[in-house]
């Protein structure tokens, strides 16, 4: 069927549903929905009468409260009634079982929202469990609508509609959206189009059609199964999630195999596809299984991610012990109350080895104890694997990996290819890149091949040639050549800085020198141009054994991974190094760590501060390249031979789904990688991996790039044409071309080779064409907003506007605009000039980063630019004007609040450097003068308020 109306999708679903065993009921207020609540907890609950009034008050009293975390709990635990007959019992809203709970159906079902936003909602399918509403299914009529769009209509319900009345669209757990063609499931407070999902069979097959989706999904056996089992509710940050179509069949899988049979196995699912979340579930409902003594989740470092280790807390207090406490582990095996533990090979190793430690916990030898391995490929080729197996006799061990031991990558001991299958035995549940890309769960690699670089200081790009030779790779002169190459691309691979990298590099004595090569040639620029921004470059590494052990890994296309702990044998050079920049990190980031006792809290520190972009440039060996989870970062720079599942590791580290202004992960190699890389993709997936994984190369994209514009100016000629459309119907067509070319100049824009001004549609055609599309997307919004009633197809149109904001947000790109401005102005073009100066005042008053700048903008056009000397550009000018404005404020500002002029000149290098703003400690040493002590609080509050308003006026963002 090509062409199905809302209203005719809507019914045929619902009549599919009614024969999977639902009863359809009218409801379309929220008065009928309480009254119907009412009866189905009294028939659910088995009550003999209904509930009187003061009964009822109980319970809706109790379920029209909280947050929607408080009650997806409330949806899950018991509530004590107290009845009017003096007896009081525990009644329940949800049954793990199917046949307990009552299924019905409703549709259009509207709530008044008015006092709010002056408005009303009716919402399109509606499944009731037990009379609380718990799946939402919104519908957009096939043919053409995107199921985007329906994604963005709840989002919208969000903010008002859920909330409405007693909130009972608050217990709502998974939603359904679907266009009849695509349809997928995402659970509440899901806040991005991208983690929602397409239902799959166990073989990964996508469900997309609604009638199939329906007949598997939505039946009332599996919605139970959902909801009960697969939503993970996330105590430590008050959120859900819904477990994706291949992590449900894993976890089905790992429970069959531990409900039925003692054998081992394995899950392979790929890097950054959420195995740690699927191991959470899995242990969470293995350990509730009669015969389990316990289940023991293992990491083989210390550097579980936090949020994974305060939610096994949350579920079990105390089951995660981050100390390197062997005693810790021994007392929680030895209590038979605590089932779940999260501990460390290395800790598990230590225990079972120990008589002293083995006398308490030797009632475990023969029960059954089920072992989670986080990655299995990782530290259990060896004695460990054998120490566990030979103490707990009756264990059964589970494996996950993204890049399993296969024949091919196998470590060769004593003629035996020590394979994952050969300890998991079988692999339970596949999941490759393959599938991880198509599902869009992962993001596919741009890679470029970078080498030979010229002697000038701007590294040229040209295809790497095989080289062999380790004195050329470790040359000073390559190394420098590198520093500048990546200093000078960096702001392009990742947009300006809204992401950032890893360089790996192969060995500690390389990195060093790196690192000193980055310092000496940021340094260097910033004395020739003061306005230029050093990269924030930060470095861990560990400085005894594994520097030693780092090439035998290499070979095998292993990564090592450091136990962090003290090492016997220390090299003093490299710690020496390591100690110094530390005491850089120190200094940026007002911290105190060393590579003593505080060397993983220093660990730990770098990890949070990549993920919140305070660091550029993290220059590791080994460290960081496995099981570090960090979506602002999109580039790793390689400097090191990478092979196999190491390769696909390191790699993984940049393609986590994060906004659409990331398409991909970056991957730029200072050595010839490619057929490592070919190899390492067909291993993990298949032999045509590469064509799917890898993004194709620049003139590949320009194709594409140049057909979505020639289908643009199909549709309008020129930017003016867009003002001529008259249909909804054109102006969606309109829209729809537009965001191809945003996507396709999106994808480009990180080749350092691409010109926009090369192509069919320039960037003065985009920005013209941008400007309309702008228009488009407000009128549309501000007419959504007014209207009562929704009336038009445009309404739930998923701009995708951030795919704009990078050209948007920066000083830049008003200089571009400006400089087009004159140059029409010094042609004689008024009107042109006119359209780039309208341009540029609509970005000025609207863009919020520029609210801050405006004036100042605004004064520039006004007072500088007709004025400017013959020669002289739009960019010579602002940056003088702009030196000027700014050394008058800041002398204003130390001058009218008495401040030391060398502690404000501090606190402005550490933002240069860390793009930190003053906390209140930094403010405190500003005032040049002895404050009194009532007057502290109140003068370091407007002290700290001008200095930040100074700088994010004249630092940020420009």
């Amino acid at each position: 069927m090509t062409e199905q109306s809302e209203y005719q999708l809507e019914d045929s679903l619902m009549t599919q549903m009614q024969d999977l065993g639902y009863e359809r009921v009218t409801i379309t207020t929220e008065a009928a929905l309480l009254a119907n609540l009412k009866t189905q907890i009294v028939r659910a609950n088995q009550l003999d009468q209904p509930l009187s009034d003061d009964e009822w008050k109980q319970v809706i009293s109790h379920l029209g409260s909280g947050s929607a975390f408080e009650r997806a709990k409330k949806l899950r635990d018991k509530f004590n009634v107290k009845f009017d007959d003096g007896s009081s019992r525990h009644i329940q809203f949800f049954w793990p079982n199917a046949d307990d709970n009552i299924w019905q159906l409703s549709n259009q079902i509207m709530v008044d929202h008015s006092s709010q936003n002056g408005r009303t909602s009716r919402f399109d399918v509606t499944i009731l469990v037990n009379g609380l509403p718990l799946v939402q299914i919104e519908l957009k009529r096939r043919g053409g609508i995107e199921i985007a769009e329906a994604f963005h209509q709840t989002m919208r319900y969000s903010k008002a509609a859920y909330k409405a009345g007693h909130g009972l669209f608050e217990f709502v757990q998974l939603f359904v959206i679907s266009n009849g063609a695509n349809t997928r499931y995402y659970a509440k407070g899901t806040q991005h189009f991208n983690f929602t999902f397409p239902w799959a069979d166990s073989d990964n097959k996508p469900i997309n059609e609604i009638v199939d989706f329906a007949e598997v999904f939505l039946t009332p056996t599996h919605l139970t199964e959902m909801i009960a089992q697969f939503v993970v509710l996330y105590e430590y940050s008050k959120t859900m999630m819904v477990l994706r179509p291949y992590q449900v069949h894993a976890t089905k899988r790992l429970i069959e195999r531990a409900t039925a049979s003692d054998k081992n196995g394995y899950i392979w699912h790929t890097t950054g596809s959420g195995k740690t979340l699927t191991s959470f579930k899995a242990s969470q409902i293995i350990m509730g299984l009669p015969d389990v003594e316990k289940v023991v989740f293992v990491v083989d470092r210390n550097d579980l991610d936090t949020q994974t280790a305060n939610e096994f807390n949350a579920f079990k207090d105390g089951s995660v012990d981050s100390t390197t406490n062997t005693k810790n582990l021994v007392k929680q095996l030895g209590e038979t109350h605590d089932k779940l533990i999260v501990t460390t090979i290395q800790k598990l190793n230590r225990a079972i080895k120990s008589e002293r430690h083995q006398e308490k916990i030797r009632y475990l030898q023969d029960k059954k104890v089920v072992f989670i391995f986080d990655e299995c490929h990782r530290s259990q080729f060896g004695e460990t694997h054998r120490n566990i197996k030979r103490f707990f006799q009756q264990s059964q061990m589970f494996g996950f990996t993204g890049t399993p031991i296969l024949i091919d990558n196998a470590h060769n001991k004593a003629g035996l290819k020590l394979t994952t299958a050969y300890l998991f035995d079988e692999c339970l549940h596949r999941y490759t890149i393959v599938d991880a890309i198509r599902d869009r769960n992962v993001l596919p690699f741009q890679i470029d091949y970078v080498g030979k670089f010229t002697k000038n200081d701007s590294a040229a790009d040209e295809k790497v040639t095989a080289i062999d030779t380790q004195e050329v790779y470790n040359d000073p002169k390559r190394i420098d050549d590198i520093a500048r190459y990546i200093i000078e691309k960096h702001d392009t691979k990742t947009k300006r800085r809204e992401f950032n990298a890893i360089f790996c590099v192969s060995s500690v004595d390389i990195l060093t020198q790196y690192y000193d090569a980055f310092e000496r040639i940021q340094a260097q620029k910033q004395a020739d141009d003061p306005t230029f921004k050093p990269l924030t470059i930060a470095t861990i590494f560990s400085y005894a054994a594994n520097e030693a052990t780092d090439a035998s890994f290499e070979d095998n296309g292993l990564i090592a991974e450091s136990s962090f702990e003290t090492p016997a044998q220390i090299d003093e050079s490299s710690r020496d190094k390591l100690d110094r920049y530390i005491g850089q990190y120190n200094h940026t980031f007002a911290t105190n760590f060393d590579s003593g006792k505080n060397y993983y809290p220093y660990y730990r520190d770098i990890a949070t501060k990549v993920k919140q972009r305070k660091i550029d440039i993290l220059i590791v060996v080994n460290m960081f390249l496995t099981g570090f989870d960090a979506k602002t970062l999109n580039t790793l720079y390689v400097d090191k031979n990478l092979k196999y599942h190491g390769l696909v590791q390191a790699f993984s580290r940049t393609n986590r789904i994060y906004n659409d202004k990331k398409p991909f992960g970056n991957i730029v190699c200072f050595r010839n990688l490619k057929q490592n890389t070919d190899d390492a993709l067909a291993l993990f997936a298949n032999k045509q991996a590469k064509d799917i994984a890898v993004i194709p190369e620049m003139h590949e994209l320009r194709k594409h790039y140049d057909q979505a514009a020639k289908t643009l100016l199909d549709i309008c000629a020129d930017y003016k044409a867009v003002d001529t459309l008259e249909t909804e119907d054109e102006q969606l067509a309109f829209i729809k071309a537009f965001r191809e070319v945003m996507r396709y100049n999106e994808q480009l824009g990180t080749f350092v080779d691409y010109d926009q001004a090369d192509t069919d549609l320039n960037k003065e055609d985009f920005a013209n064409f941008a400007s309309k599309y702008i228009d488009l997307y407000r009128n549309i919004r501000t007419q959504n907003k007014n209207s009562q009633d929704k009336t038009s197809i445009l309404d739930d149109i998923n701009f995708q506007i951030e795919m704009l904001h990078s050209d948007r947000i920066n000083v830049g790109y008003i200089l571009e605009l400006l400089k087009q401005a004159n140059k029409q102005q010094d042609d004689g073009n008024e009107e042109k000039a006119a359209q780039y100066q309208a341009q540029v005042n609509d970005l000025i008053m609207n863009e919020p980063t520029f609210r801050d700048k405006q004036e100042l903008i605004q004064k520039f056009i006004k007072e500088q630019m007709p004025k400017m000397p013959d020669g002289q550009t739009v960019e010579e000018a602002f940056a003088h004007f702009w030196d000027v404005e700014k050394e008058a404020a800041y002398q204003e500002l130390c001058k009218d609040n008495n401040l030391k002029a060398d502690v404000m000149q501090e606190i402005l290098r550490k933002y240069k450097t860390s793009k930190r703003l003053p906390d209140r400690n930094e403010v405190k040493a500003l005032p040049n003068y002895k404050v009194k002590l009532f007057e502290r609080k109140p003068l370091h509050e407007r002290l700290m308020s001008k200095t930040r308003d100074f700088i994010q006026k004249f630092y940020a963002d420009m």
